[in-house]
């Protein structure tokens, strides 16, 4: 399982999915939740890889407008390395989003990281339109619903195909590796994990015979007048 390959193109041949660490450990309870699913994937023949965010400076999105207006995939703050994750996750097959927990949201890092990746996806065609996505999170004791429903919604903004397990993508855990101790979590991470490999095997199969639905015009209303 690949680590920080930053600049790494995905496999040949192969389909690959970037995972996203938003928490400060490298190898913390996030990590541990994001293997789980991937070793699942690995083992369906896909590509995995985990790109870890959170101890990176990244700091939060200036509602400049610059990507809307240049429109070439960028960001207009290049103080980290977001461009180039945002290529990354535009040649990946699928993409799963992980944090911790932080006063029942987003951990602070991964909120940049998400605003200004997915808005530059969006204001770019829709880079991530329909690719195979899920979010996983990793909690001591409570505030989990909250911060997967919140990773979610960037899911759903971007049109993305949702994988999903038999439960909420959730698991308990303090210390780092504790989550290996929760069974219904690691069995909910493992769900996931062939449920997203199904998916991502049943989209490349019949991408040349079904294609997905052409992009719209996004229509903005105001609700004040």
């Amino acid at each position: 399982m690949r680590k920080n390959a930053d600049n790494r193109k995905p496999m040949q041949n192969i389909m690959n999915v970037i995972a996203i660490n938003g928490s400060p450990k490298q190898d913390g309870n996030t990590f541990h939740a994001l293997a789980g699913v991937g070793s699942e994937l690995q083992k369906n023949g896909i590509g995995f890889e985990i790109i870890h965010v959170g101890n990176k400076p990244v700091r939060g999105c200036m509602a400049c407008g610059a990507c809307a207006r240049n429109r070439d995939e960028k960001c207009s703050i290049t103080s980290d390395p977001l461009n180039e994750w945002i290529q990354q996750i535009k040649n990946a097959d699928g993409i799963i989003l992980g944090s911790p927990v932080y006063f029942a949201g987003v951990a602070g890092t991964m909120k940049c990281f998400l605003d200004r990746v997915f808005y530059v996806a969006a204001c770019n065609g829709g880079l991530f339109r329909q690719k195979v996505a899920a979010s996983v999170v990793a909690v001591r004791r409570t505030g989990g619903s909250s911060t997967f429903d919140c990773l979610n919604h960037y899911l759903t903004f971007a049109e993305m195909i949702q994988a999903t397990s038999n439960y909420w993508n959730i698991t308990h855990g303090r210390t780092p590796g504790e989550v290996l101790q929760d069974g219904e979590g690691v069995q909910i991470m493992e769900v996931l994990g062939r449920n997203m490999a199904w998916l991502l095997r049943m989209r490349e199969a019949t991408k040349n015979t079904l294609p997905g639905p052409e992009p719209v015009s996004k229509i903005m209303t105001s609700f004040i007048r």
